[in-house]
């Protein structure tokens, strides 16, 4: 019933429902007291649809909510163990960005950084062209 009184179509009804007093005047008593029953039969029951609807509404929103709280648990350890990934490599950007580059340039194909290890070659077996 609560979908029913709610549709726009029990609107339509109701409102040509009103307009029969303006064509048939004699007929005003009979529909007041059809009125008046539709009254106190839909009152009620659209209170109780209200209710049975707001309690299943709260129901659906206890399981969202318990949901949505299960999901940030677990985002934020993702985040939590993402840091400590990071914590490293933050640190590590750090000194390198504090360390001194000295680079020196042979020729323009051959660059070598003073500060980084280069390839070793293995001993005994000559490095190079």
């Amino acid at each position: 019933m609560t979908v029913l009184f709610g549709s726009i179509w029990c609107v339509y009804v109701f409102l040509l429902f009103s307009m029969i007093p303006v064509i048939k005047p004699e007929w005003q008593g009979p529909l007041l007291y059809v009125s008046n029953a539709i009254q106190l039969v839909a009152l009620p029951a659209l209170m109780v649809g209200n209710a049975i609807l707001a309690r299943g509404s709260d129901q659906r929103a206890g399981e969202d909510h318990t949901a949505l709280v299960e999901i940030l648990s677990d985002v934020r350890e993702e985040v939590a163990r993402l840091r400590t990934m990071t914590a490293g490599i933050a640190q590590q950007e750090t000194e390198n960005s504090e360390r001194p580059t000295d680079v020196v340039s042979i020729a323009d194909e051959a660059v070598i950084s003073v500060n980084e290890p280069g390839p070793s070659a293995a001993p005994g077996k000559p490095s190079g062209n």
